[in-house]
């Protein structure tokens, strides 16, 4: 079967970083597949015996998806390094090309839509990418580095620390909600049975919290995915990784217990934002899309908002917040339609984008939304 393009090339690269002592940084997305991607690769690299040399989260609220400038001058003080994009990066352009002026050496291993082009990086391992022959392209980015550290370690991957993988692996492909088909169907399967019997400490300290849900594995699942979901920036680094990477079942109850709280309050924010904007929708419902915004509303509610508000009437959501005059958006459309591929049609506004065909996000200045608004609109009114 042939292999996922680039994918020997990036783990000859990280072992030879590894070999020659070469600093080494992994910058994920703040979400459950970014940082489950981020967990499985340093762990991996720690196994070889190398080192991480930093670690980054970006903060949504404050600096949005994807590798952004103040990052970049944040970790500059590593170069010369190894920059390793996970779950991000495939539309960060100017960043990437910013990276390599600083002295950074950039790796990407993400699985978004690509765009019309793609970002100057030394490697790029994304199934989506032109010229990749691997069969099955619906992965996390968790699946992409999954598959990246079985040819880093080799034989080096034991049974155990396969098993430590594939949870993080198969908990980040539910929560991205990719399609449980083909390789992503095995890789659900083998985490969630080894999930019951799990040696993370973190994930451990669900089932001291909750005895009962190791009966119901997918509400343990979605009750880890709950919490992660809920952490925010901490020092450039996330609440939910600071979770996932504890060093004792007791020290990752008290930090799950609070993010569970996060969660119920970030539901009960949700719910206020999706009751608003129907009140607005009831009012505008000959328009063929739904595109609202709030200087309140917070990054990360964003996105599960529009999905509720997608669901419910079936038309294409771009929802943003703007701060200092720019906004930072999520999109959710109907299964069938691409968000990404509308967004491209009107890419001349954005300052980025991009995401899946069903879950994509975007930042732009406030002045252009209005022409970005009345873009999509023409374009899904010529799909019709």
């Amino acid at each position: 079967m042939p292999e996922i393009k680039n994918i020997k090339k990036a783990a000859a690269r990280i072992i030879k970083a590894i070999k020659n002592k070469e600093k080494i940084i992994l910058y994920g997305d703040a979400d459950m597949d970014g940082i489950g991607s981020t967990i499985v690769l340093e762990e991996a690299i720690k196994t070889l015996g190398g080192t991480v040399t930093a670690l980054y989260f970006p903060d949504r609220e404050i600096e949005g998806y994807g590798l952004n400038e103040d990052a970049l001058n944040f970790l500059k003080k590593h170069t010369p390094a190894l920059l390793i994009l996970l779950d991000c990066g495939i539309s960060n352009f100017n960043e990437v090309k910013a990276a390599g002026k600083m002295g950074f050496e950039v790796m990407i291993v993400d699985h978004h839509k690509t765009l019309d082009k793609l970002p100057k990086a030394s490697l790029i391992v994304n199934p989506r990418q032109k010229g990749d022959k691997y069969p099955f392209k619906d992965f996390a980015a968790a699946g992409v580095v999954f598959r990246l550290v079985e040819v880093l370690l080799k034989d080096k991957m034991t049974v155990p620390l396969r098993n430590d993988f594939l949870e993080l692996t198969a908990l980040a492909t539910i929560a991205d909600m990719m399609p449980q088909i083909e390789d992503n169907a095995l890789i659900v399967k083998e985490g969630l049975v080894s999930l019951r019997n799990t040696n993370r400490p973190a994930l451990q300290a669900f089932l001291e919290i909750d005895p009962v849900i190791k009966d119901d594995i997918n509400q343990f699942s979605q009750k880890i995915i709950l919490a992660c979901h809920a952490g925010n920036g901490k020092d450039h680094s996330n609440e939910a990784y600071l979770l996932l990477t504890s060093k004792t079942v007791k020290e990752a109850a008290v930090q799950a217990k609070y993010l569970l709280m996060k969660a119920y309050d970030r539901r009960l924010q949700i719910k206020e934002i999706v009751e608003g904007i129907e009140k607005r929708v009831l009012r505008r419902m000959k328009e063929n899309i739904i595109f609202e915004g709030e200087d309140w509303w917070p990054v990360l509610m964003l996105g599960p908002a529009a999905s509720k508000i997608c669901h419910t009437y079936k038309k294409p959501v771009f929802l943003y917040n703007q701060k200092e005059g720019v906004c930072q958006g999520a999109v959710r459309t109907p299964k069938g339609v691409d968000g990404v591929k509308a967004m491209m049609k009107c890419s001349k506004m954005l300052e980025t984008y991009g995401g899946h065909p069903q879950a994509a996000g975007f930042r732009i200045k406030a002045k252009d939304l209005p022409a970005f608004e009345k873009c999509l609109i023409d374009y899904f009114r010529n799909q019709g």
